[in-house]
């Protein structure tokens, strides 16, 4: 590995949530450390790294894909499948995808060491929070910091708790470590993941105290959070949020149903009513305030009036991102075994409805802004000066400017909306 034409090479695949990207970020550090050239997946590679979800079927249909996608079109001479869909425990199916090393959560960290031991196929569910001192290699311009995993909500779909264990988290000065590690690399935003990012805990302080330590670093701009579950500290992470000037103002919020007996059924911990109240407590706290959120359609007893009730609640309230998933039975979950489950032809025409109400809501969200000035991290910027990136309450912006560069946090006064995207000129 002393020339770069000698060098190893490895690609990466990251299938699922914004914690399976950190993660990933995590792993190809070490490869770099190592002496591993990261190369894009779809590409000739020494090693392709499949780091699967399980969420859903479809996700993990996914996550086998890639893996003989990368033994057969890919050349890849060593293929890896690692993460949730190994702890889920089908492991025939994932060799027979093609896979060489099949790991699981705990040991995706030993990649390295597996690599070159004949010890493969080895896969425990001990897990534990601490990760590898060396820096996370990140391919965007936000580096994701993981402060969390594992989740005990135990909700009937979720196979998370039996995927990533028991609820563990990272030590308050490793994670300022980290960030101090990325900002001195050049980010200027970070976003903060984890299973269940709410429960964070370290002895007394949690999330609001993290996140008011982060902001006392220089040269760190935007903090962002990923979703945060409704019973954890969402009330006093509004409040600090609207008095922030490093938070952004974005919050995901995941409902699930606007149904209080499917909420029930679920094993969800609030009502609509709870639910609604915090989502209009943070919009009069914050007019501007982007809200996103999830919801699962043709859950096993959904009827057609728990379903507009759904419908109903997320037309009235002030969404700007809505994420629609049909019902994905998980064996080993409660609800894998419940009664009245629901067709796909239902769950389909269910999503189609929401999904076409989620484009009306963004589009409605990003028109509001336009003759206002916004913030933009500029994540890319084209051979035309044109730059493209995100606000601070997560709307696709972009605008031309001939002095603007990659990672540049800039501000512009948009004139228009193209496809839910604002433009403009700064």
């Amino acid at each position: 590995m002393d020339t770069e034409q000698n060098q190893a090479t490895v690609s990466f695949k990251t299938v699922g949530c914004r914690l399976n990207q950190a993660e990933t970020a995590i792993i190809a550090g070490q490869f770099k450390e190592a002496g591993y050239k990261v190369v894009p997946f779809g590409t000739p590679s020494d090693v392709s790294v499949i780091h699967s979800c399980t969420i859903t079927a479809n996700a993990e249909r996914k996550s086998l894909q890639f893996a003989r996608s990368a033994r057969k079109q890919f050349s890849a001479h060593t293929v890896v499948i690692a993460g949730c869909a190994v702890e889920r425990g089908n492991i025939d199916a994932i060799k027979k995808a093609g896979a060489d090393i099949v790991v699981g959560q705990k040991d995706k960290y030993r990649l390295l060491d597996l690599l070159s031991s004949s010890d493969r196929e080895k896969n425990t569910n001990i897990y534990s929070i601490s990760t590898p001192s060396i820096p996370p290699l990140f391919q965007t311009t936000r580096a994701l910091i993981k402060i969390q995993d594992g989740c005990n909500f135990n909700c009937a779909y979720c196979i998370v708790p039996s995927t990533r264990g028991r609820p563990t988290n990272r030590a308050l000065p490793e994670i300022l470590d980290e960030v101090k590690a990325v900002i001195k690399n050049g980010f200027k935003e970070i976003v903060l993941t984890g299973a269940n990012l709410g429960c964070y805990k370290d002895g007394s302080k949690d999330l609001v105290d993290l996140v008011h330590a982060l902001e006392a670093l220089p040269h760190l701009h935007r903090i962002r959070l990923s979703s945060i579950e409704l019973t954890t500290v969402e009330t006093r992470i509004v409040d600090h949020m609207a008095q922030s000037e490093k938070l952004c103002q974005y919050l995901h919020i995941p409902l699930q149903s606007g149904s209080d007996i499917i909420l029930k059924s679920m094993g969800r911990r609030y009502t609509t009513q709870q639910y609604s109240d915090l989502v209009m407590y943070a919009s009069q706290k914050m007019p501007d305030i982007g809200i996103g959120t999830d919801v699962i359609v043709g859950f096993p007893g959904e009827e057609d009036e728990h379903f507009e009730d759904t419908f109903n609640l997320i037309e009235q309230l002030p969404f700007s991102n809505l994420h629609v998933f049909p019902y994905s039975i998980r064996p080993g979950t409660t609800a894998a075994t419940m009664p009245g489950h629901i067709n796909n032809t239902t769950k389909k025409s269910r999503a189609s409805r929401l999904i076409a109400l989620g484009e009306r809501k963004k589009t409605e969200f990003a028109a509001s802004f336009i003759g206002k000035s916004v913030s933009m991290l500029v994540e890319d910027v084209s051979e035309d000066h044109t730059a493209k990136g995100w606000t601070s309450e997560y709307i696709q912006a972009k605008f031309k400017s001939l002095h603007i560069q990659k990672n540049d946090i800039a501000q512009f006064t948009p004139s228009a909306i193209e496809k839910n995207t604002l433009t403009g000129s700064n």
